[in-house]
């Protein structure tokens, strides 16, 4: 794929980490120019580097300054493992961050080499490349290194520019933290299925392939926004309009995900401290 990186660090292969560690390689990274530093690296994560020729965890010293340094690791673990990132970025190298709460301001100033970073926010769907991802980029960075970035994180899903960092917050808020919102919508639609006089295990079948399906809908049909999707399963006087006559009340679904978000985007600038 064009733009990926002559040479990148996987700092952190979890299950994002891992995810996007797949995701280049599917998509023609050569595995010889990728290293992975993880304390634990997981079966699956050796068995995946071994096919490919990934190292794993080599001997310090021996990465010279790569193209890429990205960030996967637990946002609380950053300040003991900085001395060592410190070390492998070089005066041209992008740090691409996706650990959550830490500003490009607190990367900056824990890893003083790193002068073009990238904060990103992906989600979870990322696991099964159907995330989404926000990003903001410093000032340092430049339009190349914007395009490597850009392929790096499309590699799980869907990416987007944000214009500054500040937004990065309600990213988290809507897309980051989103994919919970979607589960709670299913276990509350099986709940009320049960209610309703449903048997629980099928009440739970339909509500699971009811959000997976409208998912996919709206993924595959992009050019339709959800209010014409909603409009289109909506015939007027039935089933529908009189569930979204509750759904859409003045104490309905829009302005409690409103008070949602807030309380997401706010908690998200108060661990950025």
């Amino acid at each position: 794929m064009a733009n990926m990186p002559s040479s990148i660090v996987l700092v952190g292969a979890g299950k994002m980490g891992g995810a996007m560690l797949q995701g280049w390689l599917s998509l023609g990274l050569n595995g010889a120019s990728a290293t992975v530093i993880d304390p634990y690296p997981s079966a699956e994560l050796n068995a995946l580097a071994a096919r490919h020729g990934v190292r794993i965890n080599p001997p310090e010293g021996s990465v010279s300054a790569p193209e890429v340094v990205l960030l996967a690791i637990k946002p609380q673990t950053l300040d003991a493992a900085a001395p060592d990132i410190g070390k492998l970025v070089g005066p041209d190298t992008l740090v691409v961050s996706i650990m959550a709460g830490k500003t490009i301001a607190n990367i900056a100033s824990r890893i003083p080499s790193a002068r073009a970073v990238v904060r990103a926010m992906p989600n979870t769907p990322a696991a099964v490349g159907r995330g989404i991802t926000g990003a903001a980029a410093s000032a340092a960075v430049t339009p190349a290194q914007r395009e490597t970035a850009a392929a790096l994180l499309s590699a799980i899903g869907r990416f987007e520019w944000v214009p500054t960092e500040d937004l990065i917050d309600a990213v988290t808020a809507v897309s980051g933290s989103g994919p919970a919102y979607v589960f709670l919508l299913a276990e509350c639609m099986a709940k009320a299925g049960v209610a309703a006089g449903l048997p629980p295990d099928l009440a739970e079948r339909l509500a699971r392939a009811t959000v997976e399906g409208a998912g996919e809908l709206m993924w595959r049909d992009a050019t339709t926004g959800p209010a014409q999707l909603r409009k289109n399963v909506t015939s007027p006087g039935g089933t529908t309009a009189a569930a979204l006559d509750v759904l859409m009340g003045p104490d309905g679904l829009e302005p409690l995900m409103t008070r949602a978000i807030a309380a997401a985007k706010q908690r998200g600038r108060d661990l950025s401290g």
